[in-house]
């Protein structure tokens, strides 16, 4: 069997892209040409896991992460991996084991998505970075040597900032009304969203690297090419259904309630965990998550080039 890179989270909204990015880097490079490619997935009857699996050199294998074990991890010959973890509170507990997994099956290098990076820190009020800053650390200590690790700090994605205004003007163009537009941004905080598939094909290029020495224990910050205010996405609304928004609602968090109403509440989580989500926005909205925080590697391997009006007509299925 062939050395294999494995993609956890291969349908997401990172891992989509990369898995279609990666074929291609890997036939480029002498050194890893010869390794396989397993995507994984939840369903294989999912129309993006089915598209997937007509891919050259991609393998799709119906396997949840979590339950992924050292042996597996050698019987598959893993050497290399992309993890693209939930944001449950349970978060470092799974990942954790993944890694610990993978360092004992003599996996060498593993990509991960991490979040905002003005956020990962131990002092963070919203819970779910503190678990990307804890697995950071984790990574970090001496314990790990043998696994070498990049974490991909990437800003908001944009369909996230932007799906309130695909909203409203999918519903005005069907009923000619609108209700407010509430949206996470503030009205005048520039904020560098960026657009998951291009976090995707980054990862694919670190994946697909020689020298995994050259990334190791590296924390890139990624952001799209262009900063946007609440008042800019605003503009573009207006632009799209031809007169002004009646309404508009800034750094709204309302989400984060019926998220908690339609999910968490069931799921029996703890509230007081589930609302610190709110507070995630925090640095979005004091201009603490910007283009200008770019990491200079990521601007010189994968720029990312799409920009937040792209995304929105992407979004609105408007792509020329």
């Amino acid at each position: 069997m062939a050395p294999t890179i494995l993609i956890a989270g291969a349908t997401g909204n990172t891992g989509r892209r990369l898995t279609e990015t990666l074929p291609g880097l890997l036939k480029a490079n002498n050194a890893l040409c010869d390794h396989r490619i397993i995507a994984l997935t939840r369903s294989l009857a999912s129309p993006a896991a089915q598209d997937l699996a007509k891919l050259p050199g991609v393998e799709v294998i119906e396997q949840n992460w979590v339950g992924i074990t050292s042996d597996w991890l050698q019987e598959q010959q893993v050497v290399r991996a992309f993890m693209a973890s939930h944001n449950e509170p349970n978060q470092f507990a799974e990942e954790s084991a993944f890694y610990i997994n993978a360092l004992n099956a003599g996996v060498k290098y593993v990509v991960r998505i991490s979040t905002t990076a003005a956020n990962v820190r131990p002092d963070c009020k919203a819970y779910y970075p503190r678990s990307h800053w804890a697995i950071e650390s984790l990574l970090g200590q001496p314990e790990f040597a043998g696994l070498h690790w990049t974490s991909l700090q990437s800003n908001i994605f944009a369909s996230f900032w932007l799906s309130s205004a695909v909203q409203l003007i999918q519903e005005y163009r069907q009923t000619g009304k609108q209700g407010p537009l509430r949206l996470m941004a503030a009205k005048d905080a520039p904020v560098g969203v960026i657009d998951s598939s291009e976090v995707g094909v980054f990862a694919a290029h670190l994946l697909a690297y020689s020298d995994t020495a050259v990334h190791n224990k590296a924390k890139y910050v990624l952001n799209g090419p262009e900063d946007i205010t609440g008042k800019q996405i605003v503009d573009l609304v207006e632009q799209y259904i031809g007169t002004k928004v009646d309404e508009v609602i800034y750094q709204d968090t309302t989400a984060i309630d019926l998220l908690w109403d339609y999910k968490y509440k069931a799921a029996g989580q703890s509230k007081n965990v589930i609302m610190t989500t709110k507070y995630a926005m925090d640095t979005a909205w004091a201009g603490k998550c910007t283009t200008s925080t770019t990491s200079k590697e990521v601007l010189q391997i994968a720029a990312p080039k799409s920009r937040p009006a792209n995304v929105l007509r992407d979004l609105l299925g408007e792509t020329n």
